[in-house]
């Protein structure tokens, strides 16, 4: 085994020489190209590569290439607007770009968008070309085992990570469309070495290309060709991946690539939509009996079913039977010599003579009558109102040409995107769900601008206020009234886990939304009301500095609310693995709503001809009833009931009518909690299982 392995880097550097001739000769012909060099030892232009990267204009009408000469340069790259460039080393064995970074830990260190989680991260960048170099993430071979690493955005203040985490070497952004990567190797320990991902663009070309890592270690999105490529897994879950939720006609296409790994290595699967084509390709005989599969983890059943094909594919010491060709059954029955690079991107780019033509289509997508008004109404920032001055917002009613002009303009200038009264959680929810029945993708593009806007609006605390950017009166306070930010939590929780249509949302918001739910309990924890030392419940509104329970509208006092409560001890229960504090703030809750329910009584609206709505709302005696009041007292958790001269009463029927009949100060919102939820959570938590 050690003979062959020496064998093959022998190999590997002969064809280096004659690569770095022939790519040498090539700049020689292209004279117009802007040539810079980097060297290590100072006898370049530049000593780093990303010196010489930053020299350079964002964009230019001609090539520009970096020669890069041998030697192990351990930075980072950042490609971010350069357009027409060429990454050129002295050859895969001779010239390294080299860090050593789990994504975990880039994270936590504030990376949460993935910008800077690889050795080389590339965005609004086209035509860009590597060439004749090795990229490594070391992260899995420099620590094997696992570690703890400080982690400010987690509540627990640190984080593990292993050896075999994610460990980029490749990152890519959108706007980085036809990339070019030849004669390169990409090697990491753990998943997603090569993350090429642009789902609406991306186009991506790897010719004579080594890749090795763990799960998933080749993933891209979008269109992606490679050809004559060595894949060698360090994973039994999955070596390849693909994302093709963009468009019904982007693939992954492999053609003539030989795969190795360790024993048992799964060849690959896909979470979303994709597109799997494997032509002339060799396997080990290590290799598991095992197809390229649907995780389990993904959002359902691929709206475009399943579509992995096959042809010429063999394995050393047997094939399997799922080996067999197929393509027979993809759409358009392509040849197998019709499978090439040109075919792949659908003529919009052929990476072998450089032709550009047609940009790739997306799919025809249809429209949703409700959707489409929900893109008129989104603001700028990408939140939505709830009215636009005194007139709700109403998706089921239909707009005139000039509603719709007016609208948009509104959304330019307009500072009235909130969380209240569900709006934005609401819009997400349901673009989501109209871009899985009609493949739009301005409506998954306007969920994802929503929950970038969920996100932007989450306050240092980890707290979130009722309306952004409005900051005025109460409206920049913590705003736990009516479930505003825990509807806010539940959306972002829903990405982190990928949980149904939220697995349709760009890949990159998944660490942004995770950090967000952590900030989030983090916020809930401290702002629980401690009442002489005892941990109590929650106020509708927190002050965002000081996170004490403040006011709000004038009938809407700082108090302690039976009904808020309730929403915030429904997201705790539903957390996996919940720590020591979320337990006892928990138990405390729930506690303190069995201490505070007023038992033997029912509220009721009752015909009263002597007042202005001929009704009345009255608390009456019922046996087997109980109630919550929506306020409770600070200090003593009695019940007060506040008219819109923000007196505290102790009776319901000692405020004015108006605000008696036409707001909830009594209601039946912690029964379920107490009597089903609660009892459940504890039942899991002594079978050894968590969440609801």
């Amino acid at each position: 085994m050690r003979a062959n392995k020496k064998m093959r880097e022998m190999m590997r550097r002969w064809l280096d020489k004659l690569v770095l001739g022939a790519g040498f000769a090539l700049v020689s012909g292209a004279a117009a190209a802007q040539q810079l060099t980097v060297a290590a030892d100072g006898s370049g232009q530049f000593k780093t590569v990303q010196e010489a990267i930053n020299s350079l204009p964002a964009h230019a009408d001609k090539p520009r290439v970096i020669n890069i000469g041998k030697g192990i340069y351990r930075e980072q790259i950042y490609i971010d607007g350069k357009d027409h460039l060429t990454l050129r080393g002295a050859g895969e064995a001779l010239t390294w770009i080299q860090v050593s970074l789990a994504r975990e830990a880039a994270r936590c260190a504030g990376k949460t968008d993935d910008w800077g989680v690889a050795t080389i991260n590339v965005r609004n960048s086209p035509d860009l070309t590597l060439e004749n170099l090795s990229v490594v993430n070391s992260h899995g071979l420099d620590s094997p085992g696992e570690q703890v690493i400080p982690c400010p955005s987690d509540p627990a203040g640190s984080k593990k990570v292993s050896g075999t985490t994610h460990q980029m070497a490749l990152r890519t952004f959108a706007g980085s469309s036809r990339m070019k990567f030849v004669h390169c190797t990409f090697r990491a320990y753990g998943g997603d070495t090569v993350s090429p991902w642009d789902g609406e663009g991306g186009q991506f070309y790897f010719k004579d290309c080594t890749m090795e890592g763990g799960v998933d270690f080749y993933c891209p999105r979008g269109w992606a060709y490679a050809e004559d490529c060595r894949f060698i897994c360090h994973s039994t879950t999955a070596a390849i991946w693909h994302d093709g939720t963009g468009s019904k006609d982007s693939k992954t296409v492999l053609k003539n690539c030989i795969f190795e790994g360790d024993k048992g290595f799964k060849l690959g699967r896909y979470h979303r939509e994709s597109q799997f084509y494997l032509v002339g390709c060799k396997f080990s005989e290590n290799m598991a009996d095992a197809d390229i599969y649907h995780a389990p983890s993904g959002p359902g059943t691929p709206l475009w079913g399943r579509r992995v094909y096959y042809a010429d594919c063999h394995r050393k010491g047997g094939d399997f039977a799922w080996h067999s060709d197929n393509l027979v059954t993809a759409e358009g029955a392509p040849t197998e010599k019709q499978i090439n690079a040109a075919w792949t991107f659908g003529g919009a780019w052929d990476p072998v003579s450089g032709k550009i033509g047609t940009p790739v289509a997306t799919t025809e997508a249809g429209k949703d009558s409700v959707a489409e008004r929900m893109l008129v109404y989104q603001r700028l920032i990408g939140g939505w109102p709830k009215a636009v001055g005194e007139k709700k917002v109403d998706y089921e009613h239909p707009l005139t040409l000039a509603e719709r002009v007016q609208t948009r303009k509104d959304g330019l200038v307009r500072k009235d995107a909130t969380i209240d009264n569900n709006a934005t959680t609401r819009e997400i929810s349901y673009l989501l769900g109209a871009y899985k029945r009609t493949n739009n993708l301005a409506y998954r593009q306007a969920a994802e601008r929503g929950i970038r806007y969920l996100l932007t609006m989450q306050q240092k605390s980890g707290g979130f206020p009722q309306y952004y950017p409005d900051s005025s009166s109460y409206r920049a306070q913590i705003t736990y009234n009516d479930n505003a930010m825990i509807k806010a939590l539940w959306v972002l929780k829903n990405v982190a886990d990928k949980k149904g249509d939220y697995a349709l949302v760009d890949f990159s918001l998944v660490p942004a939304a995770e950090q967000a739910v952590q900030r989030g309990i983090s916020c809930i924890l401290r702002t629980q009301y401690v009442q002489k030392g005892k941990l109590t419940a929650w106020c509708a509104q927190h002050d965002r500095r000081t996170l004490l329970p403040c006011k709000a509208r004038a009938f809407e006092l700082a108090s302690l609310s039976g009904m808020e409560t309730v929403g915030i001890v429904e997201f705790l229960l539903a957390q996996d693995n919940p720590s020591p504090e979320i337990k006892q703030s928990i138990e405390a809750a729930v506690a303190w709503l069995n201490q505070v329910k007023i038992e033997g009584y029912t509220v009721k609206d009752v015909d009263d001809p002597a007042q202005p709505t001929g009704k009345d709302r009255r608390v009456l005696p019922e046996a087997g009833s109980t109630l919550w009041a929506r306020f409770y007292d600070l200090n003593t958790n009695q019940p007060i009931y506040v008219g819109r001269d923000g007196v505290k009463r102790a009776a319901l029927a000692d405020i004015e009518h108006e605000r008696r009949v036409g707001y909830a100060y009594l209601g039946t919102w912690p029964a379920k909690l107490l009597t089903k939820e609660y009892p459940q959570w504890q039942h899991q938590r002594a079978n050894g299982k968590s969440g609801l």
